[in-house]
């Protein structure tokens, strides 16, 4: 079976396809200036990206991993994930606190999805 990588550098892609499932890297926020709910939504923003460029869309969604700084913050990434995430298709998913790459990230999402059947 054929692997396919998309926005690859030498160390990681952000998007790897395998036998009709689409898997991504950890999504992390853009502007990290913004509060837990504000990074959530440009990590959800830039997941809805790359399930489009693979062919995918949230509504395909089957896991999800969810890295928080602090569970302090936790409602307010839910806050974000509730108003995004399908009504009737959430996926199975987990989410834990944990240190981050880069101080000033609150959130890191990664996620798989099915490709839809043609």
């Amino acid at each position: 079976m054929t692997v396919t990588h998309h926005d690859s550098n030498a160390r990681m892609s952000q998007i790897a396809i395998h036998n009709g499932t689409v898997y991504l890297a950890g999504q992390v926020p853009g502007d990290a200036s913004a509060d837990m709910r504000g990074q959530t939504e440009q990590v959800l923003a830039r997941i809805d990206e790359l399930l489009a460029k693979a062919g995918s869309s949230k509504e395909h969604l089957i896991a999800a991993q969810i890295w928080v700084t602090s569970m302090a913050e936790f409602d307010q990434m839910n806050a974000a994930w509730d108003a995004w995430v399908t009504p009737g298709r959430p996926p199975v998913r987990a989410a834990i606190e944990a240190k981050l790459a880069k101080p000033e990230w609150k959130v890191e999402i990664m996620v798989t999805a099915a490709l839809p059947e043609a």
